[in-house]
């Protein structure tokens, strides 16, 4: 398998991608993922009337970092969500300036909040404005425009094929599929066999993303699908390493390797310290907590959920970062705890 992907201008040194999420990929986790080796971590969702309305060194701020910040990220990817051509345009001049060296529009978001405001997935309903939305943000850039969105809005409307072969008409650089309908959100499996039918209906890269959390689920996502490379979401959570461990398992053709206990217990210590320099330590710590959860549930052995159930909540409630910081290297060391081996799976 090759080991990087072409998007437009720009040579991705992997073949790996760690999706937008909002609430979870900000700037402290985009730099300890890329820190473990991560070629792709885009941000958080950023809403285009927001953008431009709003201070654009605030909200980038916000959203994305301050431009000192990026510097030690391979690329910064940026996601625009929105419905009007007017702010798509606007966003994405503003994304470009703000140092974007890709720019993905969301037309696969399934929340409730989004497709309420008919964006994000609800643009699927109307591909006559998800063309002109498309159009927009590529006439506005001179950066790779990209696309990321589901199969459909529902089984009825399966129509993420015709979307595709409209998006690279528009000149989207890469289309990006999550294996559901919005109507399924995150139920049932992610269908990896429909993407190819999206892959047969354009010559642009194409990224299957759903349900893939291993070396084992991307071969068979990338296998089922056609596609040139995957994107992993939630299997990323409490796990910044894995697109990096993925991306060398598929490259060498060697199991799935995941650092050893000490030295996850350092990832995310640094992801804590990133994320209270950045916040601030009152702000942080909440901020970090979801965070804190998932790496404990990462540690301990999935047998006793009980246990993980009631040391995560532990550890949650802990309102001091000395304390957690003390806490998490506690748990670590903790030889009676059921605490999971090094993976190498």
């Amino acid at each position: 398998m090759p080991d990087s992907l072409q998007i437009g201008d720009v040579t991705i040194q992997g073949r790996v991608l760690t999706a937008p999420m909002t609430g979870v990929s900000d700037l402290p986790f985009r730099r300890i993922a890329s820190a473990c080796g991560a070629a792709y971590v885009a941000t958080e969702m950023v809403a285009c009337d927001s953008f431009a309305r709003g201070r654009p060194d605030v909200v980038r701020r916000a959203a994305i970092g301050a431009k000192e910040d990026d510097d030690a990220l391979p690329l910064m990817v940026i996601q625009l969500v929105g419905r009007s051509p007017e702010w798509i345009a606007k966003g994405t001049r503003l994304a470009q300036e703000a140092g974007a060296d890709i720019i993905d529009l969301n037309m696969g978001c399934p929340a409730k909040e989004v497709t309420g405001a008919l964006s994000g997935s609800a643009l699927m309903r109307e591909p006559e404005l998800a063309a002109r939305l498309i159009d927009a943000a590529v006439n506005a850039t001179s950066r790779p425009v990209t696309l990321k969105m589901r199969l459909g809005w529902d089984d009825a409307s399966r129509n993420a094929p015709q979307i595709a072969a409209l998006a690279e008409g528009l000149g989207v650089k890469a289309i990006t599929v999550h294996g559901r309908t919005r109507q399924q959100f995150y139920n049932g499996d992610a269908d990896w066999l429909a993407v190819a039918e999206v892959k047969r209906a354009t010559r642009l890269p194409v990224i299957v993303n759903g349900d893939i959390i291993d070396a084992a689920t991307a071969r068979a996502a990338l296998n089922q699908s056609g596609a040139d490379a995957v994107m992993i979401g939630r299997g990323s959570y409490g796990r910044p390493w894995i697109a990096a461990a993925i991306d060398k398992a598929l490259y060498t053709k060697a199991d799935l390797e995941e650092p050893s206990l000490a030295s996850r217990l350092g990832i995310a210590l640094e992801h804590f310290t990133e994320t209270l320099r950045f916040y601030g330590d009152a702000l942080g710590l909440k901020i970090f907590r979801k965070h804190l959860g998932w790496y404990v549930e990462q540690a301990l052995c999935p047998a006793d959920p009980a246990l993980r159930r009631a040391t995560r909540a532990r550890l949650c409630q802990i309102d001091n970062a000395l304390a957690v910081e003390t806490a998490l290297a506690a748990l670590w060391s903790h030889s009676t705890l059921p605490i999971l081996a090094p993976a190498h799976m």
